[in-house]
């Protein structure tokens, strides 16, 4: 089998991270902030641990300033619905997928408004889209780091420069890019940072989380859920400072445990290792399925502007034909379709078609993707 679905779910996990997850269900029973038992404070301290690794590797000084959620979904709903009661108004792109469209959409029918800047066809765009959209009533500027459909990468550095001269929350959303790219929140002018564990990270399914900048003001920011976090609790209002006033309920410490395994092994194999690796199998990519006849590939064709993402079409095929005949003939998993992400489709020109997209990742080898542009080729040749 040739797995190149990682856009999606990266797989197959480091091994690192399949024995902590085994080690946390055999040896750490306890809930963490619960208790004062043994088992509690292990399980306290691994959540630590994996704050820390995150922290690290994002650019924030305070690891209390990393907030665990079920997902980036979850980090951006929390940050969406938080800052934009009724009359405030949001910017955000055209290449966003369906997890920043739908709480902002959500948003706008609670009386908030929404603009949505206009990407070039390629996905790209200037910070100026954003700029000439900002209103007095603007407090939010909301964008992907990178396209999931295609994997073009927006200059996140820049827009969050005017974000910052306008005193304007950023949020990124770094579901594609997390354990990918290098990111500061600093250095890149970001506020809020949503990321994933199960993607780029590396790490299991159900985690993810919310990167608060350390001078980003949380009196700006609701909570989303209110419960238990084993403080202050003899109070019947919801904590106000870090973490626990974004977190409720009993963590997912399995998660947690393999999440924190595999952001060290990604920080350890060195995020510029895994960039040239994915990088160079996305040039190989690239370039083989652009010399093939009737095949099209969407975004930059630069594979050093974008992630490994690589959508195509073929002349007269459905998308959804050629990925059950890449599964069925060759044993090749990857995702047709419009990948949660309509706008960025539509921007594109693939709407409502779609593509098909590979997404090679950091296990992928030459090889393989040698066998994919072959499996492509063949099915081009009987259109």
């Amino acid at each position: 089998m040739i797995y190149l679905d990682n856009a999606a779910t990266s797989w197959p996990k480091p091994d690192c991270v399949r024995e902590a997850v085994s080690r946390c269900m055999k040896d750490v029973g306890g809930s963490p902030g619960r208790s004062g038992h043994r088992l509690a404070n292990d399980a306290e301290r691994l959540r630590f641990d994996a704050r820390e690794a995150l922290a690290g590797l994002f650019g924030v000084s305070n690891p209390m300033r990393v907030i665990f959620t079920l997902n980036a979904t979850e980090a951006l709903n929390l940050v969406i619905s938080g800052l934009l009661p009724p009359g405030a108004h949001v910017v955000t792109t055209s290449m966003e997928h369906n997890s920043v469209m739908r709480p902002v959409r959500a948003a706008e029918k609670r009386g908030a408004s929404v603009t949505v800047a206009p990407c070039r066809t390629d996905g790209t765009m200037s910070p100026s889209a954003i700029e000439e959209h900002i209103r007095p009533e603007t407090r939010l500027i909301v964008a992907n780091h990178a396209s999931n459909v295609c994997g073009t990468v927006l200059p996140i550095r820049e827009i969050g420069d005017v974000a910052r001269g306008r005193n304007i929350p950023f949020l990124l959303d770094a579901a594609q890019t997390a354990g990918c790219l290098p990111i500061d929140l600093s250095a890149d002018n970001i506020d809020l940072l949503a990321f994933t564990g199960h993607k780029g990270l590396l790490g299991p399914g159900g985690t993810g989380g919310l990167v608060i900048r350390d001078d980003f003001d949380i009196s700006l920011l609701p909570s989303l859920t209110h419960g238990g976090t084993g403080s202050r609790s003899e109070q019947e209002t919801h904590p106000d400072f870090l973490p626990d006033k974004y977190e409720s309920g009993t963590p997912n410490m399995i998660g947690l445990a393999g999440l924190t395994a595999a952001v060290r092994y990604v920080r350890e194999r060195g995020l510029g290792q895994i960039g040239e690796h994915e990088q160079s199998l996305t040039h190989l990519l690239i370039d083989g399925l652009g010399n093939l006849p009737g095949v099209r590939v969407l975004g930059t064709g630069d594979a050093r502007k974008q992630t490994s993402a690589i959508s195509f079409t073929i002349d007269g095929q459905h998308a959804s034909e050629i990925a059950q005949a890449l599964e069925e003939r060759f044993d090749i998993m990857c995702r047709p379709g419009l990948h949660c992400a309509p706008q960025a489709h539509r921007t594109l020109g693939t709407l409502p078609e779609g593509t098909v997209r590979l997404a090679p990742g950091p296990f992928t080898t030459d090889a393989e993707i040698d066998q994919a542009l072959s499996a492509v080729e063949q099915l081009a040749q009987a259109r």
